[in-house]
């Protein structure tokens, strides 16, 4: 295991960039911390992939170093950086069986025969393919590869960092629940390094101690799912977490209060936002909806019942707003306002959180 620096790190495709836009992944600096689960998310081409590829070794960033344990390893080959790396598409040798696939890494270092048993025999049963080692790969379901791929990049125990890229895409959704559980005991077992990338924000959230939020290129974020659920650092963040996510609504600060659409938002505390666009964003289990003059302007268009509670979707000044709302609340007939719970307000300045006058940014 190791602790991983990303230093002025940073990187592009193009031969001689010369602007931010350039940039696949903008500027980073950040330690993994030795032992710790994370998780990389964001949605397509927000640069996830080239990042898990740099520590990995597979890619030299254009800028910045990688160090493990403070040994810069920026150009070492990835079988120098003692790392298992597991691809979002199964890799797995078809003529050999699921055993001898899973003893592969083993067998390459050299590893006593019956640790080797041991150790396939073990993951054989954390991936469910206990039964199926004796049998040849070729013919294999591409979700049973894929638990293959993973096994074999769980099969070691002297890895610096377990790496792995959307590794449940192929994987039914049941067998993705079990998978997941199964990582997460292999690290607390273990404690190995690991970082998983993926869009899903329910594997990221259920995986990892810190999700790592990537937008365009840069980390908005990094934080415990609590942190990043209550305090989204970047706009970005409060809409991709949750669901449904963080809503937005243009501000005009004045003191403790705000004015949105011509209504005045009591929020508690005075910020001092400095920017161009100001908005308030306000998960919808902090909406309410009323009746009456006090409030927001709003219409309901209508109640989606997902069983635990209600989803309401609402017109506000042409946009659509979401409440939650208890399973068994009663959404009046004439509700025409809704007002925000000053605890669950967080201010916006060009997309990115300000704190309230006395608390750290």
């Amino acid at each position: 295991m190791a602790k991983i620096t990303l230093e002025n790190l940073a990187h592009s495709y193009l031969p001689n960039p010369s602007a931010e836009d350039d940039f696949a992944l903008k500027e980073l600096n950040h330690d993994w911390a030795d032992g710790e689960a994370y998780a990389l998310l964001g949605s397509s081409g927000c640069g996830k992939s080239t990042l898990l590829n740099i520590i990995s070794g597979l890619l030299i960033p254009s800028q910045g170093r990688v160090l493990f344990d403070g040994q810069d390893m920026t150009h070492a080959p990835t079988a120098e950086r003692n790392i298992a790396q597991v691809f979002q598409f199964p890799v797995v040798y078809d003529t050999m069986t699921v055993r001898e696939n899973l003893a592969f890494p083993l067998k390459n270092r050299r590893m006593p025969a019956d640790e080797i048993a041991r150790r396939v025999q073990k993951v054989g049963a954390m991936i469910g393919m206990e039964a199926e080692l004796g049998r040849k790969a070729r013919g294999l379901t591409a979700d049973a590869k894929q638990k293959i791929s993973l096994g074999r990049g769980m099969v070691r125990e002297d890895v610096n960092a377990l790496l792995f890229d959307e590794p449940l895409t192929v994987i039914d959704p049941h067998m993705k629940w079990e998978l997941r559980t199964q990582l997460k005991k292999l690290h607390h077992d273990f404690g190995h390094t690991m970082i998983y990338v993926t869009h899903d924000q329910t594997e990221a959230l259920t995986f990892a101690d810190k999700v790592v939020v990537m937008y365009d290129g840069r980390v908005v974020q990094i934080g415990t799912p609590q942190e990043l659920f209550e305090r989204p650092a970047h706009t970005f963040v409060g809409y991709f977490i949750g669901s449904p996510g963080m809503n937005l609504f243009d501000a005009e600060l004045a003191g403790t209060a705000a004015t949105v659409d011509g209504a005045r938002v009591e929020l508690g505390r005075a910020y001092a936002a400095r920017g161009r666009r100001v908005q308030l964003g306000v998960r919808p289990e902090f909406v309410r909806i009323g009746t009456g003059d006090a409030g927001i302007p709003a219409r309901v268009r209508r109640v989606e019942d997902v069983g635990r509670h209600k989803i309401v979707r609402l017109e506000v000044a042409g946009r659509e707003v979401s409440a939650i709302a208890g399973e068994g609340t009663r959404i009046p007939a004439d509700a025409n306002r809704i007002t925000f719970d000053p605890e669950g307000i967080n201010v916006y300045a060009d997309d990115w959180r300000v704190a309230p006058e006395g608390e750290a940014a």
